[in-house]
């Protein structure tokens, strides 16, 4: 009986349709950029300083620089104990007085700046910035700082519960539908955050957007590895991956010339209004159709493929009967990816290299600082490092497999971050190089989990699989905040030690797997449970074999 991979070396592999096909999914996965980092330009936090509109009348009669009105103004810094008191605390003075003098306004009060009592910002904030961001417009900062904490979990926290629900829906009702569902989800509540009033419906729609949008790109991750054969799905699916990074590039641009952070807003999610086009333009997945039985609406499906390649399906190809597994797979739970041994022992290990891509590639960013005064400079320099990445990947994979590589950016990661440890502050261009090595290490191995972990599963749950293993990213998105910045307030390198554990941790369990170079993704549970050895009799496969591939993460 024929696989779909056989009946796609005869109506094109990676033709006309998929190319069109993959063009428009890797938009969706630009589209995703935005949400997954737009923090960095949404809620960005300048320089400020409290507001006091007495102070700002004493410094126009006396005709102050900015410098010397913070200077005869503000706290310094050391004072109530902060680093930057001005900031959060303001002196308790009347400023209308009239006695107070243009030289040191202050010297007639206290003898000492330190006797003088400190206050509350009362009101409001002065931010050093010529744009806008939700910390500006809702005062997120001081007291309320917690609630940027707050609005930047929202997200991660709606990764991980739409990952699990949705990958079980789009398993149990069909990619296209749960694709176009969460394109829909997703333009609603981007828009809408754009004009929300306030701060709690921000919160609101910025937590539904974590809900779908993650989700959606997965599922169009599945979906186009589900299209093209064999030989091309390592590459559909890493540069799937590398359209997010070209997101990342658009963002800066975006961002750089919209620095209010609504406008910014409503700009990247206009996209997802036009993405609901894609309903007249990518048709279900025949592979998906063909696992829940519906082989008629399948083979027109693959008709519509080779008509648009222009090609012609060989009678030969054209017969298909249901497979013996049928009742199985119309049913995908999650007790499945861990009921037997080889599943549940891959459902694990990869379940941990997500948590630690996930902890490894925002743990770097987060304490190298992206050093530098222009912030816009530093994300695209960072997102540069993602393109040789990709290309180590492409070069490595087809000549020594999915295994080896994997298990070596892990520890290339690890052993970069316990390197930094031990280099000395005034080497800074070495520190700088080997965190950008151990940028690179943790790309390629978030890039690798996101393509074995679809060719471990058989097709009535590798959507289920990958969506399931990848929420543990978002469960690392969550703590790796608290990792860094509670450590650092022990030991500055701390997070680097724990950082390479992990990644070395990580790099030994990848060797555990199985390859998956040049195997056919598994149909069956038994097929999964027998990937460590070769298959004996490739005719027993029943219905058409499904190649899914790839997925990236950033």
């Amino acid at each position: 009986m024929p696989t779909v991979d056989d009946i796609l070396e005869h109506i094109g592999e990676f033709n006309f349709f998929q190319k069109q096909t993959f063009f428009l999914l890797a938009l969706l996965s630009a589209a995703f950029t935005p949400i997954y980092v737009g923090i960095v330009f949404l809620a960005f936090t300048p320089d400020h300083r409290c507001l006091s509109p007495g102070v700002a009348e004493l410094s126009r009669r006396c005709g102050w620089s900015l410098a010397e009105e913070l200077n005869y103004t503000a706290p310094g810094p050391g004072a109530a104990g902060e680093a930057s008191p001005h900031q959060c605390r303001r002196y308790e003075v009347d400023w209308n007085q009239s006695a107070l003098s243009c030289a040191d306004p202050l010297a007639g009060l206290a003898a000492n700046r330190s006797h003088l009592p400190l206050g509350p910002c009362r009101h409001g904030w002065v931010y050093e910035t010529p744009g806008s961001s939700i910390v500006t417009e809702f005062n997120l900062v001081c007291a309320s700082s917690w609630m940027l904490d707050l609005f930047q979990s929202a997200v991660n926290v709606g990764f991980f519960i739409g990952s699990v629900g949705i990958g079980y829906i789009a398993d149990r009702f069909g990619r296209k539908l749960c694709l176009l569902v969460t394109i829909l989800i997703n333009a609603a509540s981007g828009l809408l955050l754009a004009v929300s009033p306030n701060y709690t419906w921000v919160l609101i729609f910025r937590l539904i957007q974590g809900l779908v949008s993650k989700a959606g790109w997965l599922i169009g991750y599945i979906l186009i590895t589900e299209f093209v054969g064999l030989s091309y799905r390592r590459t559909v699916g890493i540069v799937y991956q590398m359209a997010f990074t070209v997101g990342l590039l658009a963002l800066v641009g975006v961002a750089y010339v919209l620095p209010h952070w609504r406008w910014l807003q409503l700009t990247v999610s206009l996209p997802n209004v036009f993405f609901l086009l894609y309903y007249w333009c990518i048709p279900e997945s025949p592979r998906w159709l063909i696992s829940q039985n519906k082989n008629a609406k399948a083979m027109r499906i693959i008709k519509h493929i080779a008509k648009k390649n222009g090609k012609s399906l060989p009678t030969s190809l054209q017969s298909l009967r249901p497979d013996e597994e049928a009742d199985e797979k119309l049913n995908p739970s999650f007790l499945d990816l861990v009921r037997t041994p080889q599943i549940r022992k891959h459902t694990l290990i990869l379940m941990y290299n997500w948590f630690t891509s996930s902890v490894l590639y925002q743990g770097l960013i987060m304490h190298m600082g992206l050093a530098g005064s222009n912030f816009y400079l530093d994300f695209f320099y960072s997102a540069l490092v993602e393109f040789p990445a990709a290309l180590l990947i492409i070069l490595t994979i087809d000549r020594l497999g999915r295994r080896y590589p994997w298990a070596a950016s892990n520890m290339v990661a690890g052993v970069a971050c316990l390197a930094s440890v031990f280099i000395p502050d005034d080497l800074q261009w070495l520190k700088v190089t080997v965190a950008c090595l151990g940028r690179m290490g943790i790309t390629m191995a978030y890039e690798m989990v996101c393509l074995v972990n679809a060719e471990l599963y058989p097709t009535f749950i590798r959507n289920l699989g990958v969506l399931v293993c990848s929420s543990m990213c978002d469960i690392g998105g969550i703590i790796t905040p608290f990792l860094v910045y509670r450590l650092t307030d022990v030991w500055h390198e701390l997070p680097l030690l724990v950082f390479a554990v992990i990644g070395l941790v990580a790099g030994v369990l990848v060797l555990l797997l199985p390859e998956t170079k040049g195997k056919a993704l598994p149909e069956t549970i038994d097929e999964a449970e027998n990937m460590q050895r070769p298959r004996k009799n490739k005719e027993k496969m029943i219905y058409l074999q499904v190649k899914k591939v790839d997925n990236p993460l950033n």
